[in-house]
Parts: structure tokens; C-alpha cells; sequence
């Protein structure tokens, strides 16, 4: 079965290499434009094409998918399977190909729609997750479900280690989907709209800490955004990037240090959260400990402000 693969970031690289290890007849990947990247703000390739191109498969990186007709003919893809690409398919091209369009989601639809889903459940507090295989609508990952596969989310889970796990899990999910669809036993089940949950697109704000919350509200928040794009609080007038935390169980003002002795512990509305793994502005991560080596920052001092 011919294959277009469409994907950015690592866990599609992931799910495009599960595909190509596999032996799926991939024939050409979409993938977004090349960004800047880094502190020099260099143009970077996405994972799918750096991986794409190590591995013979041709590479497009159209701006708008409804002037691709003719590329679409010249591939002449039987299936499409997409994994975070990070676009919407207009009609024309999901209709295209003889079996569709087909998308690894990375969420037990239809809870967490939308372009965040990992760090969505695990902000939410969210105990079992998984990933899903859809035929593709028009509609905001709405499609039919094919298949979905659970995991548990632990205490410990961060964003970083449920993308790793789900990266796998959507590979090995999409190789059984396209299976069944080409020996035709793939089924076909409608999502039902109880129990639908947006999971929308993060921004800086969403990754400022709030003190005035309970502890384990924002513990889940920072395990949530680590690696990236990370939760941050103010320290001193400027970003300090907050990667770990445990839960404490000192009371005190919201935001304000109670103690330095495991990290550095700050009251919440309920509670304390331990800070264990920070980036000071303009400093590298390390742990709270390591930080507080170098540098004295009082009890009573106020984060956030």
C-alpha cells in the first residue's frame, strides 16, 4: 500500500521510523517548514525530515496543502497516515487517496482533542491515557475510531516521558491499523461526544506558575511542561524555569519560600510543592540543590512577583 506520511516533531519521527523498520511502503513525507531554533535562531530541519532524509524517503514541506493537487497526483499516496503534523487536511486531500487518511492521536479520544493532548492530561491530573487511531474528518480529531491502546500515567510521568512512551505505542498502533486496513478488518467506531475534552495549544501564560493553587495542582503543571515548553515562575524580576517538584506539606502565604533544606519549598494555596530541578535565568537546568550551593535566597522570599 503506497503511503504518504505526514508528521514534525519527535513522536511522528518515531511513528514514521516504527513504519519504515517495519517495511510500510512509505513514498514521501509532508512536514512543516523548516524553523529557527536556538539562541542564534538557526533554521532547523523537523525530526520527520531529518529522519526521512537519512532514510531515501523524498520530503515536501508544502506552506498550503490546497495547491498540492498535482504533487498529490504525482504520488498517488493509497493511504495517508498522519501523526502531529500540525496542520489541518482540507476535503480535497483526505478525500484523495483510496483508503483515506488516517491519524495517530496522542490521547484515548475522545478525551484531549485538540493540539496538546500530553501535557493537557497530565496538567489535569489525569491517572490513564493512551493513543488512538482515527479515520480522519474534517472536523477537530473527531474521526472514527479504528483502535486505542491505554497506559497508565504515574506521579513520576512527565510530559518528556509520556511523549517517549506514547511515540512508541503510536508506531506500533499505526502498523497494526494499516494492516487491517489493507486486509480489511480495520474497524469503525463513532466517537461519542460525552466525555469530549479540548486540549488547547499551550502558551507562555499557560506555563506560569501559580502559587495560589494547590500544591499538587502545580506540581502537575511543571511535571507537565518538562522538558518543553517548561513552567516558570519570577525569581528576582526575571524567568526561573521549573522542571521538578515534589509535594511538601508546609503551610504558608501562596508563592512564598518556606524552606530550603530538600530544595526550594514554596507554600501554595493548599500545602507546598518542593522545587527540584530548576533553570535560573540565563543559567542552565540542575538541581535546586546544586543551585542553592551558589546562591542564598532567604525564607519568606516571594515568587511570582
Amino acid at each position: 500500500m503506497r503511503i504518504l506520511f505526514m508528521g514534525t516533531p519527535e513522536i511522528a519521527a518515531e511513528c514514521l521510523r516504527a513504519l519504515l523498520d517495519a517495511g510500510m511502503d512509505v513514498r514521501a513525507v509532508f512536514t512543516q517548514p523548516d524553523k529557527p531554533q536556538g539562541r542564534k535562531m538557526r533554521f532547523t530541519p523537523p525530526p520527520v525530515k531529518t529522519l526521512a532524509l537519512e532514510r531515501g524517503v523524498e520530503v515536501f514541506q508544502p506552506t498550503r496543502l490546497k495547491k498540492c493537487g498535482d504533487l498529490l497526483r504525482s504520488i498517488d499516496p493509497e493511504l495517508i497516515v498522519v501523526a502531529a503534523y500540525g496542520r489541518i487536511l482540507p476535503k480535497e486531500v483526505l478525500d484523495y487517496p483510496r483508503y483515506g487518511a488516517v491519524n495517530m492521536h496522542a490521547s484515548l479520544l475522545p478525551r484531549w482533542r485538540g493540539a496538546a493532548p500530553i501535557q493537557r492530561a497530565i496538567e489535569a491530573g489525569d491517572t490513564l491515557g493512551g493513543v488512538t487511531t482515527m479515520y480522519m474528518a474534517e472536523g477537530l480529531d473527531t474521526g472514527d475510531v479504528i483502535f486505542s491502546e491505554e497506559t497508565q500515567i504515574s506521579p513520576d510521568d512527565t510530559g518528556g516521558t509520556l511523549r517517549n512512551r506514547y511515540a512508541k505505542m503510536g508506531g506500533e498502533l499505526l502498523i497494526k491499523t494499516i494492516r487491517a486496513i489493507e486486509d480489511g478488518t480495520a474497524p469503525r467506531a463513532p466517537q461519542p461526544e460525552e466525555g469530549a475534552v479540548y486540549a488547547a495549544q499551550i502558551t507562555r501564560e499557560d506555563c506560569r506558575v501559580d502559587f495560589a493553587r494547590p500544591a499538587r495542582e502545580v506540581r502537575d503543571l511543571i511535571r507537565a511542561m518538562n522538558p518543553d515548553p517548561g513552567a516558570f515562575t519570577i525569581y528576582s524580576g526575571a524567568p526561573m524555569k521549573l522542571y521538578a517538584a515534589s509535594l511538601g506539606h508546609t503551610e504558608g502565604e501562596p508563592g512564598t519560600v518556606v524552606s530550603t533544606w530538600e530544595g526550594i519549598e514554596v507554600a501554595c494555596l493548599e500545602d507546598s510543592v518542593v522545587l527540584t530541578d530548576i533553570a535560573a535565568a540565563g543559567g542552565k537546568r540542575m538541581s535546586a540543590k546544586a543551585w542553592l550551593n551558589g546562591h542564598r535566597i532567604e525564607p519568606g522570599t516571594k515568587l511570582g512577583e
